[in-house]
């Protein structure tokens, strides 16, 4: 069996390390690896590949820093002429990205299966593009692996029984790379270790509905200042947020470092005492090292994280950020509950791959 996997941004890396690393143990089974480039920093690409010990991408498409339209057709283009090249039996991708939407696209309008890692997902804001991608990708996949029991929900709800494709309950491959690398990462990070701070909140926050809106993004700015003088926030800073903050020309008063690696990342979220964040992953890796969560969206995927309650939405609003740091770093919340699977989804999903491909 012949699968290509799409990658293009760095949650996507991660998972793929932990999928690659499961395909690796059967001899039957050929990868090979396109990375689309849609994130193309050393600190937000190639140092995961190095770092994670992910196999080398066979193509580098280099494709970034364009529209959203012009970016998912020139993947689109250059993955199809790979898998016409290639003949893969299976196209593998990730999540809600537009690499992910674009090698869904061009396998199947050349009847190449599709698997989807990450299926089922739903923040039921079509203004999000990540939204549109995953809708469109799991409606156009053969096969669609769901991280929880709500993702297999959302799709019950939406028909998806009547429709020609597998739906399996695999786990969240991020809980296998979580339990893989956290053994790892105290010995392999470097940025970490330059930090001396007692007590830090861990933040993260990229995504264009808060960099885009200025009002949005300017009651982030100072909500961030306002906490910083209480508590250190540390602030891995996205090439692209950082750009938007120096043009709105608004002073971000709090510890700013270059994106990190996957290991600096896991020693970062093992020793803060909360995370604020409007990643989808990063609401997830929080739980998993057992961190509260601050999330500074209007909706999430991972619902679930709300129920337990060791995650509250806040959208953008400078009181609520406020009252929910304060709410969030006091509270001392159960993180006993399994809610990702018990980090065999990687094992899980190959297993069923290959019994399906012999069937």
């Amino acid at each position: 069996m012949k699968i290509i996997t799409i990658v293009g941004a760095r949650p996507q890396f991660i998972k793929a390390a932990a999928l690659s690393r499961e395909i690796a143990k059967h001899n039957n089974i050929e990868e090979i690896i396109i990375h689309t480039g849609q994130h193309f920093d050393d600190n937000m690409s190639d140092v995961f590949f190095r770092e994670m010990e992910i196999p080398e991408p066979k193509y580098n498409l280099d494709i970034n820093s364009i529209s959203h339209g012009a970016m998912t057709g020139r993947m689109l283009e250059r993955i199809e002429g790979i898998l016409i090249k290639e003949e893969p039996d299976i196209l593998l991708v990730y999540g809600d990205t537009n690499s992910t939407i674009a090698g869904a696209l061009a396998a199947k309008k050349m009847h190449i299966k599709v698997a989807h890692v990450e299926a089922g997902l739903r923040s039921f804001n079509m203004e999000m593009p990540e939204e549109v991608n995953r809708i469109l990708t799991d409606r156009i996949s053969d096969f669609l692996f769901c991280p929880t029991t709500t993702a297999i929900n959302n799709l019950d709800k939406e028909g998806y029984n009547n429709i020609d494709c597998k739906i399996f309950n695999s786990g969240d491959v991020m809980q296998d790379a979580a339990n893989f690398y956290a053994e790892k990462s105290s010995e392999r990070a470097k940025v970490f270790k330059e930090l001396d701070f007692d007590k830090f909140i861990l933040c993260t926050f990229h995504r264009a509905e808060n960099t885009d809106d200025n009002i949005r993004l300017i009651e982030i700015i100072e909500s961030l200042n306002e906490i910083n003088k209480e508590i250190q926030v540390v602030l891995p800073l996205h090439p692209r947020t950082k750009t938007k903050i120096e043009d709105l020309g608004i002073k971000l008063e709090v510890k700013i470092i270059d994106p990190v690696g996957y290991f600096d990342m896991i020693e970062l979220l093992k020793n803060c005492s909360l995370v604020i964040t409007d990643s989808g992953g990063l609401q997830k890796e929080a739980f998993f090292f057992k961190k509260n969560c601050v999330t500074m969206r209007d909706q999430t995927e991972w619902v679930e994280l709300l129920d337990h309650k060791v995650n509250v939405l806040v959208g953008a609003e400078k009181v609520k950020i406020l009252q929910g740091v304060l709410d969030m770093l006091e509270k001392e919340s159960d993180f006993s509950v399994n809610l990702y699977g018990n980090g065999n989804a990687c094992e899980n999903i190959i297993n069923k791959l290959v019994e399906l491909e012999c069937q």
